[in-house]
């Protein structure tokens, strides 16, 4: 039985941590967005309507995330991967907003 046990546990271990730096890198790919979103406002490359609808989309993502860990146990596998997706969504939304020939 302690042969058994202790596999389980250590694959307890390292799912738990595992979700725990996902979490991290949630946090983080937010924060850099809206850092590349200041920087694009600085730089003259967003226009004020740019700036507005990127921010609301970052608003969305985060209360999104706030719904996905008060629901129940933390991060579903399934809540992350969406979670990722509309991340990767946003990130592809600010560089073509920073890139399209429009200024201030």
């Amino acid at each position: 039985m302690r042969i058994v046990t202790a596999p389980a546990l250590a694959l307890g271990t390292v799912l738990a941590l595992g979700g725990i730096a996902q979490a991290g890198t949630i946090n983080q790919r937010e924060r850099r967005q809206i850092q590349r979103i200041a920087e694009g406002v600085q730089s003259g490359q967003l226009t004020r309507r740019e700036t507005a609808r990127l921010l609301a989309e970052q608003s969305y993502i985060r209360a999104e995330e706030y719904r996905f860990r008060h629901s129940g146990n933390g991060l579903s596998a399934r809540e992350r991967l969406r979670l990722q997706h509309d991340l990767n969504r946003a990130t592809r939304d600010i560089y073509r907003q920073r890139h399209d020939a429009q200024h201030r």
